[in-house]
């Protein structure tokens, strides 16, 4: 049966709530792991790091055709440091946990850091609480919430995102190191587009354009991928929008490879549902050697 600790409900105060003993395990937690981070500790990491976490990591990492765990600490930012922060909001489901802080988060850019905030989320595994993953919610187009929350006003936070989930993450896959390297590329204003690659990597794109790395990579031979479209409630109906995947080329210069298209143009039909394929034959592989 799932238990339920929210702060300031059921008869135990904001202040009570923010200052639990749980609440202080998690934040050992966190910082913990964030200083095994940027001391590239890798046991320390093991050990903090949920189990999902973890796979995941392995998963792009291998999927990007670098060295695990080392390149699990080479990250553009350093995670942000949450002592100088206001926690808002404790939230603990079953094996799960959420907490909410406000403020000023560093991750040791340079610069003016305005006031933003931070979610962080953990499981627990065998009694050991460890950290899953890191929420950032940069307010810049939300003034309105920032003042409020500046102000003390902490309703924001009260809504369902902030809460944990009472469910543990669903492992992934397990991939090992990827023959050759692919991304997807999705175009889809006005559109939510997902794309399956390889029946193992999922993606879920919105009214935008990006690109992600394929865990697994692209596999020598017949690769499979399939789409879903819908559209978003605003959008025509007529926008444009297009589905690539691209394969990298390891030799200095060579731009990527475009290995499958899906291409629709504004005004045309879009299909609520698609598949196709590329092959990665010797020709390709000649590209992408350099050879």
């Amino acid at each position: 049966m799932l238990t339920s600790c929210l702060l300031g409900v059921g008869g135990v105060s904001a202040e009570e709530a923010l200052n639990s003993p749980k609440v202080k395990v998690l934040e050992d937690v966190y910082t913990a792991w964030s200083k095994a981070v940027r001391q590239r500790d890798a046991q320390t990491w093991t050990q903090t790091t949920a189990k999902n976490r973890k796979l995941s990591m392995r998963n792009r990492i291998y999927s990007e055709r670098r060295e695990y765990p080392q390149s699990v600490f080479d990250l553009p930012t350093a995670p942000p440091l949450v002592g100088n922060l206001k926690l808002l909001r404790a939230h603990v489901l079953g094996p799960t946990a959420a907490l909410s802080y406000f403020g000023k988060v560093d991750f040791g850019i340079k610069g003016e850091i305005a006031d933003n905030l931070l979610l962080l989320h953990f499981v627990n595994e065998g009694g050991q609480w460890k950290y899953d993953r890191a929420d950032f919610i940069n307010l810049m187009s939300l003034p309105d919430v920032r003042k409020q929350l500046q102000q003390g006003n902490y309703a924001y936070v009260e809504s369902d995102d902030f809460k944990a989930s009472g469910r543990l993450p669903q492992m992934p896959i397990a991939v090992g190191p990827a023959a050759f390297i692919a991304k997807v590329y999705v175009f889809c204003p006005g559109r939510e587009v997902k794309v399956k690659v390889n029946k193992i990597s999922d993606h879920r794109f919105q009214d935008t354009r990006a690109a992600e790395i394929v865990i697994g990579g692209g596999i020598d031979g017949l690769n499979e991928v399939q789409f879903a479209t819908k559209s978003l409630e605003g959008s025509t109906g007529k926008e444009a929008m297009c589905v690539r995947v691209y394969l990298m080329s390891y030799a200095e210069g060579t731009k990527p490879i475009k290995a499958y298209e899906y291409l629709v143009n504004e005004g045309e039909e879009v299909q609520p549902f698609g598949s196709g394929n590329f092959m990665i034959g010797p020709e390709t592989k000649k590209i992408i050697f350099g050879k």
